[in-house]
């Protein structure tokens, strides 16, 4: 009895041990599994993001610019989509558009025109839109293929909610104006660009416009637009033009640029992502761009509209929830993340990486903001808030005078002796 219970407990042992080893060797197989999946999905992503180029161009900063066939562009690999027909011009801009040239006589001599760096080797044929192509080391970078392009859930500036909680968990850090309390069809702005500096490459820093609706829980809708500078995204600390859309707060839809279905491109001449340039320099020539993002009265679908006179093309409305009709809130400002990489506040710039308070040429402004009212006016924003986190890190100060309209100066350095 004592041998027999001593056999079957040593051969329980081995077949454990067999299963300990078969074990074992699964695990080794499931590591290596996930590798060459990923190294699939990664391939079948690029294949999806990256159309067949009827021409190629090389940038001065490394880019390349796929000239694609309008009709082949990343939008059509929508359900909804397929059958689309291209509306190649707006039913109506709306009444009442500055001139995007018109600045004081005092900052006339200072402040330029702006171009993309890109433009220096070529430019695409008429029917066909620049695309950043997508390098495998740009989807590589992000968190996983199905997150790459997209934003991390609960970065939207929330004013009046600013407990260290939200801060903290969110890691997100904002200086914005704001209106809210009406309908809004649209919003505009002209943007001073910088090009701030950034401590860790999984931060930005970002200068834009948020056209929103919904409420801030699960189902906020979101167009924004404007410039950036994002490591993570693009591989480099150039500042780029981007735009952004989500109809979920940022959960399974929208992306950035064209780096999913949904923004529908129709000008040949400028390029989502791709970098600006020149940028402004302290004390030196000031470079701006503008952006006004508005909704079709007549088609509702919103368009977006990029300094002197680009229309690049429109979010179709059925995108959206809240926004196939109006938006609720228009935000305009700046947007960095603080990930206390070392225990302490980021040095990650916002805007110029100067408080609002050193002014033009020093600091970063958004002048001649407007909304766009029920009636496709452009009008001046009335009961503009500010908002920000932690003043003594980033802040905002708001102004109007004859030329600029409303303005104000925002952002600052980020880690300073009263922000640690």
């Amino acid at each position: 009895m004592g041998a027999a219970h001593f056999s079957s407990e040593r051969f329980r042992r081995r077949v454990a041990a067999v299963f300990v080893f078969l074990g074992l060797i699964s695990l080794s197989c499931a590591g290596r599994l996930p590798a060459s999946r990923q190294k699939l999905e990664v391939q079948k992503h690029l294949k999806r993001l990256n159309k067949p180029a009827l021409k190629t161009i090389k940038s001065p900063d490394g880019d390349i610019i796929d000239c694609v066939h309008i009709s082949n562009q990343p939008a059509f690999d929508h359900p909804f989509l397929k059958d689309h027909k291209i509306q190649t011009r707006p039913g109506y801009h709306p009444e009442g558009l500055y001139d995007d040239n018109k600045v004081s006589t005092e900052n006339k001599e200072t402040v330029k025109p702006i171009t993309q760096l890109w433009h220096m080797n070529g430019q695409c044929p008429e029917e066909t839109i620049p695309i950043r192509r997508t390098k495998k080391d740009d989807v590589l970078r992000a968190s996983s293929v199905k997150r790459y392009g997209k934003k991390k859930h609960r970065s939207i500036p929330q004013p009046r909610s600013a407990d260290p909680d939200l801060i903290n968990q969110s890691g997100h850090q904002h200086a914005i104006a704001y209106v809210e309390g009406d309908t809004y069809y649209g919003a505009k702005a002209t943007i001073n660009v910088w090009e701030p500096k950034i401590q860790q490459p999984n931060e930005f820093s970002l200068s834009q416009i948020w056209v929103l609706g919904g409420s801030f829980g699960e189902d906020l809708n979101s167009i924004e637009a404007g410039w950036q500078v994002s490591p993570d995204l693009y591989g480099d600390n150039n500042t780029r033009l981007f735009t952004y859309w989500t109809s979920d707060a940022y959960q399974a839809t929208g992306c950035y640029n064209l780096l999913c279905s949904g923004f529908i491109q129709i000008n040949s001449e400028i390029a989502m992502g791709a970098s600006i340039s020149p940028v402004s320099a302290f004390r030196d020539s000031q470079y701006d761009i503008s952006i006004l993002v508005w909704k079709d009265p007549k088609e509702g679908n919103w368009w977006m509209q990029f300094s002197n006179g680009y229309v690049l093309g429109y979010w179709p409305s059925f995108l959206f929830s809240y926004l196939a009709d109006s938006a609720s809130m228009i935000e305009w400002g700046g947007e960095i993340v603080n990930s206390e990489s070392d225990g302490q506040h980021t040095t990650t710039q916002m805007g110029s990486g100067h408080f609002p308070e050193d002014g033009f040429g020093k600091s970063s402004y958004f002048r001649n903001i407007q909304i766009v009212d029920s009636s496709n006016n452009l009008k001046a924003p009335k009961g503009i808030g500010t908002f920000t986190e932690q003043s003594n890190c980033y802040d905002v100060q708001t102004g109007t005078n004859g030329d600029w309209g409303h303005y104000f100066y925002y952002g600052g350095p980020g880690r300073n002796a009263n922000c640690l």
